[in-house]
């Protein structure tokens, strides 16, 4: 087992970087251009072949080596049936290399733009793109990656939360009454829910879908994990609720067209909203010791931010006890 270096990447300088690429006999010829990434550092680079490539170095002492082999494997899995993801090159048959304490992957880059959140008309493409992705990731389990379920992504959070110093000393006992009613509402929802976990890209929102030629590409696989189908579908709807209705009739349209939904999951979509408010809570509260997320994140030490979230949050306490969306009618 490699041993890995401190998680707030202190020890990745350029230099060490560079090191890396030449372990595996890459050499940029350009410089390494920071990309937007918080959890992992991944930079764009052309080599001395004028390929451009993207490199990820994982944040250490986050996923394990298996985790990380998982994710790979699933992602060659999905590239050799025809989705159009971005996979992790092989070279000498491994896609996970390994240097002084960081684990790396290397991805070409991808000639595509952003997908716009409000265009209504790629939702069809992305519904057929998640379908096939689904039934492929139907097929098998993951056994190292952890699940999507309410342990993971509520209580373990909220546990972790009532150790943070962070949280104004006056809105703890609200905060933390408010989050013990949502954890028992959302166990009570999952617990009367049976639904079949699969596969999933998991972290699946409009960043992480790019388009090339006016097709879907997927992108960033870090967050694959077993869950319900609708945890890669709820994430791309926004706006007032007839909207929402008119993007998941569009997605759910295409998803079809490839694999079969089950529509009973859509009332698991709020509180698979409240569990990812709440975590994602706590993955900047875990990382603070990062110099990166104080600078990135300054108002998560701020009495206003916890009086928002606080509303917040008794909102979602709300809309759990409201009927689940539906989908517009003639769908």
């Amino acid at each position: 087992m490699h041993m890995q270096a401190n998680f707030s990447y202190q020890s990745l300088t350029p230099e060490l970087q560079l090191d890396a690429l030449a372990s595996i006999a890459v050499y940029p010829e350009s410089g390494l251009i920071s990309l937007n990434s918080y959890e992992n550092r991944v930079s764009l680079f052309t080599d001395e072949n004028k390929i451009r490539y993207v490199v990820k170095f994982y944040r250490p002492q986050h996923w394990s080596e298996a985790q990380l082999k998982e994710e790979h494997r699933f992602c060659q899995v999905l590239e050799k049936n025809g989705c159009q993801i971005a996979s992790p090159i092989e070279i000498n048959q491994q896609t996970l290399f390994y240097f002084q304490g960081y684990y790396f992957a290397l991805f070409n880059s991808l000639s595509a733009r952003s997908m716009e959140l409000d265009n209504i008309d790629i939702l069809y493409d992305v519904g057929c793109a998640l379908g096939k992705i689904h039934r492929i990731g139907a097929q098998d389990s993951f056994k190292h990656r952890e699940p999507l379920n309410v342990q993971t992504m509520l209580s373990n959070p909220i546990k972790a939360l009532r150790t943070s110093t962070y949280i104004p000393k006056s809105l703890r006992n609200p905060l933390f009454s408010i989050l013990d009613a949502l954890e028992l509402e959302i166990t009570k929802q999952f617990d009367n829910h049976k639904h079949t976990t699969i596969r999933l890209h998991g972290d699946c929102h409009a960043s992480n879908i790019l388009l090339k030629n006016n097709s879907p590409y997927f992108v960033d696989f870090d967050d694959c994990k077993m869950g319900p189908a609708i945890q890669d579908l709820w994430i791309l709807l926004s706006g007032t609720k007839p909207e929402k209705q008119l993007q998941l009739s569009m997605l759910l349209e295409g998803y079809e067209e490839e694999f079969d939904f089950d529509r009973n999951q859509l009332c698991l979509i709020e509180p698979l909203r409240t569990m990812r408010i709440i975590s994602h809570v706590n993955w900047i509260n875990k990382r603070w010791s990062d110099p990166a997320f104080p600078l990135s994140f300054p108002w998560f030490i701020t009495d206003q931010y916890w009086k928002e979230l606080l509303q917040s949050l008794k909102d979602q306490l709300i809309a759990l006890k409201e009927a689940p969306i539906s989908l517009q009618p003639n769908y």
